[in-house]
């Protein structure tokens, strides 16, 4: 017990622990100089900037790699690390749990419910809301933790991870995350029996010494993303931290556990097996954290690493990921650029992270490749692991000197590389007749799949809809050209122009000027609908790029303002390779690599104007853009590059509620045909569902809602003038608001109904009941507006799904309500007699009490930032009156009554403030003196002598950053002391009242320093 006698951190504005970090240096590096433990611990303490994500960065650099310092020994000057934190033997850290930490910074002191200390530093931060408050919800511990960051920005600088839970659910994620990113962690598979709460699963599994430490050294990246500024229209950089989930984190140790085992020198069986984790669930992600891992691992002893890809384009967006994760790799990863390359780079004797297809292994001449290394510790990373490229057998091709025997590309690695270790990552399952896969890699070592994703929030839903538009021709020819598109719907634009004669022919037929129109025609009026309820991208895959040219000329003579030839503006643009023959239709879409580089920026961009893109094979695997939720689909696909290409609308963003898949030209029996290998290979849950099945459950969502208004009568509204219309929506409002428990399950299933309704749009269904979605989202608006939660998070700020409400009905804020009762909108800052009066009289009484709660609410806000006291002494009021009525110790009259009095107490208060002749901030530091009873002795007039002269000594030593610096405010709080015991008050008592008008002075701070 002794080491709690003595204070563990400095003083209350420490976020660190500095006697236990001190401490923790010297037992991890116990060998190092003083004077270098010293340098790494003013390196912690002072990370060098203001910025969060910044601060942030570097500090995890420190922990995971060691604090760099440099110090002389002898003639020589050597640069050594000095250790923070030790992954190899965990119970050498230090590990504290403290409740409530009281922090004080920029003039706010907050209490913190939960802080995780690993050898004195802060990592963990757990904001913890009531489970028996209804309103005290996962999305309140998000909140508060945003303010918390603006407020207390310090604690965050050194943070690895953000719990947030209500004492029931719990969930996990980085400070940069947005709400719709924290996810539950749950128990391996092994540890699924027992029945717990989320809190206590993530509490026993993800706050395990162990997990916790791996997940900080080897499962944390900061990605840089590129954002267009709107104004400028430049492109700059932003920092996003990403952690591992609990599906990656599990995966990752297996995967490395297999991998250990596979490269043995003299057991292993070189197949470390193939992770399977669904498209949209952070596949490259999970590659990049098991390799930072495997390089640094002991019994790797300095592996390469060979990323394969059998796509230039999915070359290029892996190497992407991994380059902006070079502080976990330790190293810069290197792209193969050519056959030659490839040699050069694996003729080393160890190290390396090289990116190639598989194709450089093909031997120019003869069937045999070169022999590069024989070491056994080369792992090689398929990523999706089941293409045909990757078997071994041999055919028969002809080349220019005659018949020769071509290997499958497998082979040739294998020659390259005859001792290395294999392990795959595929987004889709393998098919039970890929035999070559399990040969190759090995069995599964982890299956993440759709189900697991979609109820864990890691990815959503997606809906299906066959909107066929017929090809117009007889059997036979239709046969024809359906043997002929299976013929290229693997081909790559290289093999399509060999193969031209079957290009033309489609394009003849599927690229048919009159079906094209229609497919047009269809596509704007389908997206439109949709994009009034539902912001979001779309993309259109057609069969090959003169029907994607031709379909693009179709859109545009209907929506020609969507048409810009400038790459930076235009609502829609066309994705595809091009050739310097190209015929001149192609010719306007030609575009180079850096080109589609900057329209990917434009795509991924939720506020840029482009909103709609026709694809061939481009962005079809990889391409990873959240606000996309629609796929037009004008193109035959089969297998995994179906399942691929419409995962690209699985992505999560705001309240996305989920993505859709429109077909135009009958994959329907190909996705049947995915989906039974699908569910053959182990996998839960349905790739997509039909449209039919979001159509009845929002027909039932709305039945639901609309029984709730039983006994008030609702259809009025539908039939009514625009000024009825708002009395019966107020006496909607009214009626649902008379109950808590209603009025909680009423906003939940609103919630419901709109993503729904917004999955169903387009549909007749969808169109026959858009009114009564109108209503509902107008009553669920108007009582969202009376519930004041202080900050707002991204979650409800920007929706994905938009209001559709009455456009008479849609002015913003409480006036139309007022306007509805016959009331006139109360002055700002005083609410008058005769509007108190106004308001008692309303028939709506549940609305009359959450208006004059949210005004009272907004009141005391602004009170509580000018005058401690006053706002201290009305928040007090209000919460108990509330809670009395809440509790049904006080009618609706009564509580009106009650709030009125609250009102004019108000009212006194600012008159009096007048009648003393003192401005509001001298009356704030006269309600400061005037709370304690050892002021008594003081008339009116010398107190306002004794406030003038306060006021006057806090403005003359107010500077721009008083409030901040120590000695500045210890000088004041001194300077206060003399003048209070020279107007009559005892030491002891002018100290204390010192204290409280400096905390007012700096409530006040930013007024004083103007």
């Amino acid at each position: 017990m002794a080491e709690y006698i003595y204070p563990q951190r400095e003083n209350f504005a420490s976020v660190i622990l500095e006697n236990q970090f001190k401490e923790s240096l010297k037992k991890l590096n116990p060998d190092i100089p003083e004077s270098a433990k010293v340098e790494a611990y003013q390196k912690v303490i002072n990370l060098g900037t203001e910025d969060i994500m910044e601060n942030n960065e570097r500090f995890h650099n420190y922990l995971t790699n060691g604090v760099t310092v440099e110090y002389t020994k002898g003639e020589n000057t050597i640069g050594i690390p000095v250790t923070l934190l030790d992954t190899q033997n965990i119970e050498n850290n230090s590990f504290w749990v403290v409740n409530q930490l009281v922090v004080k910074e920029n003039n706010t002191e907050k209490r913190f419910d939960v802080v995780i200390y690993v050898n004195g530093l802060p990592l963990v931060f757990i904001e913890l809301k009531n489970a028996t408050d209804e309103k005290a919800t996962v999305l309140k511990a998000f909140q508060q933790i945003q303010t918390y960051k603006q407020a207390v920005p310090s604690i965050f600088y050194y943070n690895a991870l953000c719990v947030i839970s209500d004492g029931i659910d719990a969930k996990a994620s980085s400070i940069s995350a947005p709400f719709s990113r924290y996810l539950p962690w749950k128990a391996s598979k092994e540890n699924t029996a027992e029945v717990k709460t989320e809190l206590q699963i993530l509490t026993e599994y993800m706050l395990d010494k162990k997990t916790l430490v791996e997940l900080i050294r080897y499962c944390t990246v900061f990605e840089s993303e590129e954002k267009k500024d709107a104004k400028t229209g430049l492109i700059f950089q932003t920092k996003v931290k990403k952690v591992a989930a609990y599906h990656q984190y599990y995966a990752v140790q297996k995967a490395v556990a297999q991998t250990i085992r596979a490269t043995h020198s003299s057991d292993g069986d070189r197949k470390a097996g193939v992770v399977w984790h669904t498209q949209g669930s952070g596949k490259s992600l999970t590659m990049v954290f098991y390799s930072g891992q495997i390089i640094t691992h002991p019994l790797m002893e300095n592996p390469t690493i060979v990323m394969l890809t059998d796509r230039n384009d999915l070359d290029d967006q892996l190497f992407g990921t991994f380059g902006n994760c070079v502080d976990l790799l330790r190293q810069k990863p290197v792209q193969a650029e050519n056959r030659e390359h490839i040699k050069e780079l694996l003729k080393v004797s160890g190290g390396g992270v090289i990116f190639t297809t598989i194709q450089k292994f093909s031997p120019e001449t003869g069937n045999v490749y070169d022999t590069l290394s024989e070491r056994t510790n080369i792992v090689v990373v398929a990523d999706e692991a089941h293409r045909s490229q990757y078997g071994f057998a041999g055919k028969e091709v002809e080349t220019e000197q005659g018949m020769e025997t071509r290997y499958g590309n497998a082979k040739y690695l294998r020659d390259a590389l005859p001792n290395a270790s294999y392990i795959g990552f595929t987004g889709t399952p393998i098919e039970k007749e890929d035999k070559s896969t399990p040969a190759v890699f090995g069995d599964y070592i982890d299956v993440y799949d759709i189900k697991q994703a979609v109820d864990d929030g890691a990815t959503v839903p997606i809906s299906y809809e066959s909107r066929l538009i017929k090809i117009k021709l007889d059997d036979a020819t239709t046969a024809t050209i359906d043997a002929e598109i299976n013929a290229i719907a693997d081909a790559t634009e290289e093999q399509l122009e060999k193969a031209k004669q079957k290009v033309a022919t489609i394009d003849a037929v599927v690229g048919h000027p009159d079906r094209l129109k229609d497919i047009a025609k269809d596509i704007v009026s389908h997206f439109e609908k949709r994009q009034e309820v539902f912001e979001g991208k779309a993309m259109i895959v057609g069969m090959t790029r003169t029907i994607c040219a031709k379909l693009y000329q179709e859109i545009i003579d209907l929506k020609p303002e969507w048409h810009n030839e400038d790459l930076d503006k235009g609502t829609i643009k066309v994705i595809m390779t091009s050739a310097s023959d190209d015929v001149a239709l192609l010719q306007p879409h030609h575009t180079t690599k850096k080109q589609r580089k900057e329209l990917a920026v434009r795509m991924k961009d939720p506020n840029d104007e482009l909103k709609l893109v026709i694809v061939r094979d481009m962005w079809l695997t990889g391409f990873d853009a959240p606000s996309l939720n629609t796929m037009y689909i004008d193109k035959k696909m089969q297998g995994a590059n179906l399942m691929q290409a419409i995962a690209r609308v699985n992505r999560v963003y705001k309240d996305k509620p989920g993505g859709l898949i429109v077909d135009y030209i009958g994959i329907g029996q190909d996705l049947r045909n995915a989906m039974a290998i699908y569910l053959q290979s182990g996998g839960e849950g349905t790739p997509i569902f039909d449209i039919k099945e979001a159509i009845a459950g929002m027909k039932e969502k709305f039945e639901v809602i609309e029984q709730m208004f039983n006994g008030y009568d609702i259809k009025a509204y539908f039939k009514s003038e625009t000024a009825q219309k708002l009395q019966i929506l107020l006496g909607a409002q009214n009626f649902i608001v008379s109950s808590e428990k209603l009025k909680e399950r009423f906003l939940k299933e609103v919630t419901l109904l709109s993503k729904l309704f917004a999955m169903a749009i387009p549909s007749p269904d969808a169109n026959k009941i858009k009114d009564g979605v109108a209503f509902f989202q107008a009553v669920k608006a108007r009582i969202n507006k009376f519930t004041s939660n202080g900050v707002k998070s991204d979650f409800e700020v920007e929706t994905a799904i938009k209001q559709i409400v009455d456009e008479a009905l849609s002015s913003d804020g409480v006036i139309d309500i007022f306007e509805a009762a016959g009331i006139k909108a109360p002055s700002v800052g005083i609410l008058s007699d005769e509007f108190l009066l106004e308001v008692k009289n309303m028939q709506q009484k549940n609305i009359a009490f959450e208006l004059l709660k949210k005004l009272l609410s907004d009141e005391v806000k602004i009170r509580k930032t000018k005058n401690l006291v006053q706002g201290k002494k009305f928040s007090e009021m209000l919460e108990s009156v509330v809670k009395r009525y809440h509790n049904n110790q006080i009618d609706s009259a009564q509580v009106l009554a009650e709030l009125s009095e609250i009102a004019k107490e108000m009212q006194l208060e600012d008159k009096k403030s007048v009648d003393l002749g003192l401005t509001p901030e001298e009356y704030a530091f006269y309600s400061v003196l005037k709370d304690n009873d050892s002021t008594y002795f003081l008339t009116d007039d010398k107190m306002k002598e004794l406030i003038h002269t306060i006021v006057d000594v806090v403005r003359k030593n107010a500077t721009v950053d008083w409030s901040k610096r120590d000695d500045v405010r210890a000088q004041l709080r001194l300077t206060v002391k003399k003048i209070l015991m020279r107007y009559g008050y005892p030491p002891d008592v002018a100290k204390m009242e010192a204290d409280r008008v400096i905390a007012q002075s700096e409530s006040l701070a930013d007024m004083f320093s103007r």
